[in-house]
């Protein structure tokens, strides 16, 4: 088992180089020297995209002599005989990180391509160092210019993604011009249909990271899930002298001091031997120190360390049941009706979670920022990191898929050292097919090749046997470690009497987690518990699926849906929805909704012990 467990690990460096664009991702950007390029950009909104388009369709990006109007020259007129249309520093201004819609009224629906420029001076601390452009998130397509000069393009709304500029930049007057393009496509990931708000923009930070000429520039360092005494991964050297490098590892809390060769890649794997470990846990959740240090370079990360795994019906953390106590969350922020980027964001989400009762929660349907993952390590909560396959996508494209296992190798490359994270989720209410499941398991696999560390799910569906019994029937059930599926009996399945009359057939000896469950309800909106949308509605039916789902006798968590209301252009009921999902415990004032304290007095009293 240890041998494979290595085997995978060093397959993990192998694909995160194959997955990578031009430039591999750096990771925990977090704790390096950066220069941040936040604050106000100028923008320029171009529906028909004339900036990158000549009036033939043909970009000017691909032209040997651009024409002046190219929006990432950013060109100046010389005199006043020269015909240029455009003018960023004369165009308004944006902030980022954040999204367009709830900056500016005019965009609140726009769909579409935004121009976005920063000018910027900059000198490097050293000569020799290098330098890259990182993005934490760009929804949806990002063309990247710096200078004038192309650096590259990058689909997927929210995962990061970076450049090395090592050479491009001047010590004054450059500019970074960044063409945003949030249109929905059927052959993307997510595709033209989901029910959330597609909010477009530079909507996370953006910084200059600065590196010397040979630095760390990734590493994954976990808890053997077969040996409490072991720590496994491996680190790799980037930069210009790869091979040969000796790399140190020290975490002073275990007296671990360890020296590491890399090979001509740049890769050493890592095998530490440590005595008695403080182990993460939502009770203890304790972070070591650890510093990597290959010549002058210096990283430092927190990193706490746990065992996850599975058996029969069982989810052991650390070798001990646990039942996941868990919320769905959308990224967004509702007080201030945005996307949500912030680390402030992150603390109020994950607090209101906290006073919920929760030890877990699910981030859907896509990667949130690292800011929820980081906090969520500090707090105590286990975490559900989910790839933005949702609903019906493309699934015989093969360009489809490859975004798809980009974005899940963007994700866990960033977030593959987070003790919170404990399950790589596939997907969202796929419909059963040989294709969705062919293409979901090729996501599977190319997953525990890159972590075998954490667990694999989905949130599948629930499927009826007859008028009182439910099931889940689908072929991905053998290839998940833990069984999930969303389920609405009382909101768009029959009314929340028919819950208790509800059983379930599951006959899979696998730990089973209810993915979603709930009902809309507008907050302060009161009558009886069968009037659709008034809170009593929605506390009727958390109390009776609560006591449905407790029949499960593989039941080991639930993330009800969801913790707070969020923006849906699938929602437009008048004086009710106005474009919010109201299925949130809690409203878009923060007002907590009577269902909230259902769940929270469910979460004090459930003991795990009551389902042995």
């Amino acid at each position: 088992m240890k041998r494979k467990l290595t085997l995978l690990v060093i397959l993990c460096f192998s694909i995160c180089r194959q997955l990578a664009a031009q430039d591999p991702l750096l990771v925990n950007v977090y704790n390096r020297d950066t220069k941040t390029l936040n604050g106000k950009w100028h923008y320029i909104v171009d529906p028909y995209e004339n900036g990158y388009y000549d009036y033939r369709q043909e970009p000017f990006d691909k032209q040997q002599n651009p024409s002046n109007n190219a929006y990432f020259r950013n060109y100046k007129p010389k005199d006043k005989t020269e015909l240029v249309e455009y003018d960023f520093d004369k165009s308004p201004t944006l902030l980022v990180p954040g999204d367009w819609n709830s900056q500016e009224e005019k965009l609140f629906y726009y769909e579409g391509t935004v121009w976005y420029k920063k000018s910027f001076d900059y000198e490097k601390a050293k000569p020799n160092n290098r330098v890259y452009l990182y993005f934490d998130a760009v929804n949806y397509q990002a063309d990247v210019y710096l200078n004038g000069e192309k650096l590259g393009t990058h689909k997927g709304g929210f995962t990061p993604f970076n450049f090395d500029v090592t050479g491009k930049l001047k010590p004054r007057d450059n500019f970074v011009v960044v063409k945003v393009d949030n249109k929905r496509k059927r052959e993307e990931v997510p595709t033209v249909n989901t029910d959330w708000w597609n909010y477009g923009g530079i909507t996370r930070e953006v910084r200059l990271v600065e590196v010397p000429a040979s630095f760390v520039q990734d590493y994954f360092l976990q808890l053997d899930p077969n040996n409490t005494n072991e720590l496994i991964g491996y680190v790799q050297v980037g930069g210009e002298q790869q091979a040969g490098q000796k790399v140190q590892v020290n975490i002073p809390a275990l007296k671990v001091k360890q020296e590491v060769v890399t090979d001509a890649r740049g890769y050493a794997p890592l095998e530490v031997k440590v005595r008695k470990v403080n182990l993460w846990s939502p009770e203890n959740p304790y972070l070591y120190d650890v510093n990597l240090r290959v010549n002058d370079d210096v990283l430092e990360d927190q990193i706490g360390f746990r065992s996850i795994r599975t058996e029969g019906a069982d989810i052991l953390l650390n070798n001990k049941p646990v039942f996941l106590k868990g919320i769905s969350i959308h990224e967004e922020n509702p007080q201030r009706g945005g996307r949500a980027y912030s680390e402030e964001d992150a603390r109020i989400l994950l607090n209101w979670a906290k006073e919920l009762g929760c030890n877990f929660v699910r981030l859907a349907h896509y990667p949130h920022n690292e800011h929820m993952a980081r906090m969520a390590d500090k707090m105590g909560l286990m975490v559900w990191e989910e790839n933005p396959v949702y609903w019906t996508i493309q699934w015989q494209n093969e360009d489809t898929y490859k975004t798809a296992e980009r974005q899940q190798a963007e994700v866990i490359t960033r977030d593959k050292n987070r003790a919170s994270v404990i399950i790589w989720s596939m997907a969202n209410e796929t419909p059963v097919t040989p294709e969705r499941t062919a293409f979901i398991r090729n996501l599977i696999a190319k997953t525990r090749s890159m972590d075998p560390t954490r667990l694999i799910s989905a949130a599948l569906e629930k499927h009826n046997i007859n008028a009182t019994t439910s099931t889940v029937d689908d072929p991905l059930i053998e290839d998940v470690d833990v069984l999930s599926f969303n389920q609405y009996i009382g909101w768009y399945d029959r009314l929340p009497d028919a819950l208790s009359k509800t059983s379930w057939e599951i006959k899979q000896n696998k730990p089973v987690i209810v993915s979603e469950f709930g009902a809309g309800a507008l907050q302060g909106l009161h009558g009886d518990k069968m009037e659709r949308w008034t809170e009593e509605y929605q506390e009727y039916l958390y109390e009776e699926t609560l006591a449905m789902l407790q029949k499960i006798p593989q039941l080991r968590g639930i993330t009800p849906w969801i913790l707070v209301d969020f923006r849906s252009p699938r929602r437009p009921l008048p004086n009710v929805q106005d474009g919010w999902n109201r299925k949130g415990l809690i409203s878009q004032t923060g007002d907590k909704k009577k269902a909230f304290y259902v769940l929270q007095d469910f979460y004090k009293n459930f003991k795990l012990k009551d389902k042995k």
